[in-house]
């Protein structure tokens, strides 16, 4: 008997493939952050990733109905993802309990790969910086990579505060872009590496990993309420220019707010799912306790999403049309 078969098209595009190119465009950023902030922040990256790896592993030996494979990429990019939003010289057992919770509550708990609600690298950094207050907000002053000290072993560092907590304590931010996009300002991986995260983020639209709906509403979402008030009260927060730069808004515009397993759909969808979290990002800023919002924002965005699915999401073909009476 002959067996027929749809004429699918397939653009030879698979989960390793996404996850490989991901990974790829967020590796610029984190050697940058390495040679800045030294040895500390290289053992930081690789503890998050083998205690991301290792959960994996216990996981789908104990679930091995589970989705996913460990050679998949995705538990890489989770560690990455949450290693580039801590502190550079956060303490070795803050990563690997951060990853640890990721895998296990974050994604696993849900059936694996494909199935979680929330990023889980976001869920996990909203854990740490409740519990850990102290751990997380312990910010290290970054040393010029061409000073060729990145190779320092000691854990000893400069200790000073990010452009946004200085914002949010009322005192003089001293901003300079320059510094901002080359990596020099004190902030997390991913918060130092501005140029880098932009450049990742466009070859990544270029490769067709995602599109630009999500990116330009995000940063859209945040920077246009963010101008306005700086237009009206310069003192009430930074300039817009230093609003893109510091912080996590364009790491979470490019690498976490486009996650399509906890975004919408349809393009609509991610229109409407980047503004909002842009918008959040802007709210907590200014008027938050925290200085900087994007984990809240992403994890408040993806509980919205069903909703926003439901309404923006095409209909099938044919559906809700009425038979014709006879």
């Amino acid at each position: 008997m002959m067996i027929l078969r749809a004429p699918h098209a397939h653009e030879g595009i698979s989960i390793k493939k996404v996850m490989f190119k991901v990974n790829i465009a967020l590796l610029p950023a984190v050697l940058l952050g390495i040679l800045q902030f030294g040895m500390p922040a290289l053992f930081l990256v690789v503890t998050t990733i083998l205690s991301a790896l290792a959960c994996e592993v216990i996981s789908l030996k104990l679930n091995p109905r589970a989705q996913g494979e460990i050679n998949d990429g995705a538990a890489i990019l989770t560690a990455l993802i949450l290693a580039m939003s801590l502190p550079p010289h956060a303490p070795l057992w803050l990563g690997a309990l951060g990853s640890a919770f990721a895998i296990f509550f974050g994604k696993q708990v849900y059936g694996g790969l494909g199935q979680n609600l929330f990023n889980p690298a976001m869920l996990a950094r909203v854990v740490l910086l409740i519990s850990f207050p102290v751990e997380m907000t312990k910010w290290i002053t970054p040393s010029a990579f061409y000073d060729g000290v990145w190779y320092k072993m000691g854990v000893d560092g400069v200790s000073g505060a990010t452009t946004l907590g200085l914002s949010k304590e009322g005192a003089e931010t001293g901003f300079h872009w320059l510094s901002h996009v080359l990596g020099t300002s004190t902030g997390s991986l991913g918060e130092t590496s501005a140029m880098l995260m932009l450049l990742g983020g466009i070859w990544l639209i270029h490769q067709q990993v995602f599109t630009w709906h999500v990116p330009l509403a995000t940063l859209a979402g945040c920077l246009l309420p963010g101008t306005a008030m700086w237009l009206s009260d310069p003192a009430a927060i930074p300039e817009p220019l230093a609003q893109l730069t510091s912080g996590g808004l364009l790491m979470c515009a490019f690498f976490i707010a486009t996650d399509p397993v906890t975004t919408p759909t349809s393009n609509r969808g991610k229109l409407i799912f980047g503004a909002g979290t842009g918008f959040l990002i802007f709210v907590i800023r200014a008027f938050g306790n925290f200085p900087e919002g994007v984990a809240f924002s992403i994890l408040i965005m993806n509980a919205v999403t069903p909703l926003i699915d439901q309404y923006t999401r095409p209909r099938m073909y044919g559906y809700g049309l009425k038979t014709e009476e006879k």
